[in-house]
This record gives C-alpha cells, sequence and structure tokens, in this order.
C-alpha cells in the first residue's frame, strides 16, 4: 500500500512534531535541574523542568488512579484516533487544516506517549509579560496543540467570511 502525497503530509507533520517534542523533553530532562530556572528573555521568557501528572495547568493530578487513566490515556488515545481518522478521511479539507490537525495529534501522542513511559508530562517553558499576562509551564507538544488551534480558528473565520 502506497501512501497518498495527503497522507504522507499528514503522518510526516505528525511524526516530526513527535521528534520535535521528544527531543526538546530529553534536552531538559538531562540540562535542567526540576529546581532550576533558566532566564532565556530577562524574567519573560524562561526554562524550568516541572513533571506535571495531570494535563494542561496540572488539572486532574489530584484525581484517584482509574479516573486519570480514563481521562489523561484512554480519552485522548480515542479522540486523537477518531480526529486521525477524520482528516483522513475529509477529502476537502485544505492544507492549513490539515496542518493544524497534524500538530493537535501529534502533540497529543507526544504528551500520552510521556504519561505512559514516564508517568508525567515534562513541562519546561514559561512566559511572563507582567503578574495578569502569563502562562503556566508549557513544553513543545502543547504548543504544538494550541498553535493548531488556533488555525483552525482562524480557517474557520476565514472560511466565513468568504461565504459571507
Amino acid at each position: 500500500m502506497t501512501l497518498s502525497k495527503r497522507s504522507l503530509y499528514i503522518f510526516s507533520t505528525i511524526i516530526v512534531t513527535i521528534v520535535i517534542d521528544q527531543i526538546s523533553k530529553i534536552i531538559v530532562r538531562k540540562y535542567i535541574d526540576s529546581k532550576e530556572v533558566i532566564n532565556l528573555i530577562g524574567e519573560y521568557f524562561s526554562l524550568h523542568n516541572v513533571e506535571n501528572e495531570g494535563a494542561f495547568l496540572g488539572m486532574g493530578s489530584d484525581l484517584n488512579p482509574t479516573l486519570r487513566i480514563i481521562l489523561l490515556l484512554i480519552l485522548p488515545i480515542v479522540v486523537l484516533g477518531y480526529i486521525l481518522r477524520y482528516i483522513l478521511k475529509d477529502k476537502n479539507l485544505d492544507n492549513w487544516s490539515l496542518f493544524a490537525f497534524a500538530s493537535i495529534i501529534g502533540g497529543g501522542i507526544a504528551n500520552v506517549f510521556d504519561r505512559v513511559a514516564f508517568g508525567s508530562v515534562t513541562d519546561f517553558f514559561y512566559i511572563r509579560l507582567n503578574d495578569v499576562l502569563r502562562t503556566g509551564i508549557f513544553n513543545m507538544a502543547d504548543l504544538s496543540v494550541t498553535t493548531g488551534m488556533i488555525i483552525l480558528v482562524i480557517v474557520s473565520f476565514r472560511k466565513k467570511k468568504e461565504q459571507s
């Protein structure tokens, strides 16, 4: 069975997303201690090494083990599988949407892999512009998922604008 250019584009995006995420986490685990903070751009952008046992911003870290497995492993795998099936079947999706969905899938798989392999997800980026404008500590997989979501919103608005 040969892959179409479209399928190759989807799987390549997913694989590159996973590889970039996993390499970045290997570097952080190896070179940044868990209590260390490395300021890259003043105090506005820094690197940390935090093991997150929950999901986004640590949500779900205090769940019982069964619920954590269901909500942080099984459910994401099912949703990611559904999204992959959807983008492989829907031939009307534009390249930006395919890239966005593939980035979301790649980021999701990378974080699920961490939960399975390490029992937690390594987070390391932190942006703090001021006391109000700041992020939680996040990783490349989170950035891929967020970027994918932003692209989908922009594509959706463009399509609505073109239809009106």
